[in-house]
């Protein structure tokens, strides 16, 4: 069934239009929160935000939604998208909600939701807010509205859960980095596990002003991250974005680190200890080339889903993994985290780091990648992969590159863009390819 208000990850929008005013935010509450009133108990739910300036707005319609319908609200103020599933979980809470748009500039914004487990919401549970939401919702009596509490200690207890997560046998004493906190959700909590586990800190991107979240800075953006590296001969840079489910690093000569790479040290670390499951990792069809035949060439396998973290947490639920990721940065390690978590992500990272002894550039490069081109055609309107001079370019494409290389064409689940990415050992060859086929979708359109 088509969505109207979900999307790949949440609801998102520009702020003050369409999905993303008051009126819908608090609409958003009434049908969740409904829709989770589920037992005789009182009803709860958590909700954190990243530091847009909209996030104020949302959070107060957000709550008047919530109370109305009868479930208390617990406010944790900017927080990670992972503290949040995490916090959801371990305060036995119905629901929790993030109201974040992630690594998109500050005058957009979205409403992430999580169900009691942490994880989040299955497409069932999507469909049946989306009916509600336009429909009538009924309101609590007057006796049994919710009320609504701010938690202070929420960033303490997320930071010993993370700083959890590193070895225990080992420290940062010594080691100098870089963190970017895009001014984004994890400005306070990155830098405190880290320097409490021992750090010599550079912090940047920690200044939030309601405006400057993810603006030339955080993960989508390594160049500042890369430059700081170098001005203060760091040993490694770490890079989360506006709500801090995602990761890059940058090793110590300001070279950036994929999350391909990342996903391919933190499996060999997991399975030289004994603990990788399901003996490989999951990845989406984003991910090089160059990942698949170094796993292959360590014994180790990879499964591919379609795009979004989503998809690759429901592929390692179902077939039993516990690392999986994006070429982008969002790393899910399920013996920690429901969702994908930087912070966690970058603590396993530094750990490798720590092991070896050696600097960043040689633990964390773990294969040489593929060339990969990846364009974008926009269209207005229409279905141009299904037109059949398309359909044909595209088969001759996949015919080309059979054995040397990999197709991956999909529209944009956020814009109206047709994606035509392409890799393989020919940069010459993979150029070409995706040139023409770039050319057919724009005739098409």
């Amino acid at each position: 069934m088509a969505r109207k208000y979900f999307g790949t990850d949440g609801i998102r929008g520009l702020t003050n239009t369409g999905a993303m005013t008051a009126e819908m935010a608090m609409k958003v509450g009434m049908a969740a929160g409904r829709h989770f009133l589920r037992g005789e108990h009182r009803h709860r739910v958590v909700i954190g935000k990243d530091t847009r300036l909209s996030g104020y707005m949302l959070e107060s319609a957000l709550q008047a939604g919530f109370t109305s319908v009868g479930m208390d609200v617990t406010l944790v103020g900017p927080m990670p998208t992972p503290a949040v599933a995490m916090l959801t979980k371990s305060m036995r809470a119905d629901m929790g909600v993030m109201i974040s748009a992630s690594h998109n500039p500050f005058f957009d914004n979205g409403i992430k939701l999580f169900g009691p487990d942490g994880y989040k919401l299955s497409d069932e549970d999507e469909l049946a807010i989306e009916a509600a939401i336009d429909g009538d919702v009924a309101l609590a009596p007057s006796g049994e509205i919710g009320r609504a509490k701010r938690i202070d200690d929420a960033r303490g207890r997320y930071i010993h859960f993370a700083k959890s997560t590193f070895p225990s046998d080992l420290r940062l004493d010594g080691m100098k980095i870089v963190v970017d906190c895009a001014n984004g959700a994890a400005y306070q909590v990155a830098p405190e596990a880290l320097w409490e586990l021992g750090a010599d800190l550079v912090q940047i991107g920690v200044n939030p002003n309601g405006l400057n979240i993810n603006d030339k800075i955080g993960s989508t953006h390594p160049e500042a991250l890369s430059a700081a590296v170098i001005a203060h001969q760091a040993d490694i840079g770490i890079a989360l974005d506006g709500d801090a489910d995602r990761l890059i690093v940058v090793d110590e000569k300001g070279r950036v680190i994929d999350g391909d790479q990342l996903m391919a040290t933190i499996a060999a670390g997991w399975a030289r200890a004994g603990r990788l499951a399901g003996g490989g990792l999951v990845a989406t069809v984003m991910s090089n080339l160059g990942l698949e035949r170094h796993l292959k060439a360590q014994g180790l396998g990879l499964i591919r889903t379609a795009v979004g973290d989503r998809h690759v947490l429901e592929a390692m639920r179902r077939r039993g993994y516990n690392v999986g990721g994006e070429q982008s940065g969002h790393i899910i390690l399920s013996d920690y985290a429901t969702t994908g978590d930087g912070l966690v992500a970058a603590l396993q990272v530094l750990a490798e780091v720590c092991r070896a002894g050696a600097p960043a550039s040689e633990v964390l490069h773990r294969f040489d990648p593929l060339p990969q081109l990846l364009k974008n055609v926009r269209f207005s309107g229409g279905k141009p992969l299904e037109n059949e001079a398309v359909k044909t370019v595209i088969a001759e494409a996949e015919t080309e590159l059979a054995g040397r290389g990999r197709l991956v064409i999909r529209p944009s689940g956020t814009e109206p863009v047709i994606r035509v990415m392409a890799e393989g050992d020919d940069p010459a060859q993979v150029e070409r390819v995706v040139d023409r086929i770039c050319d057919a979708v724009r005739a098409a359109v």
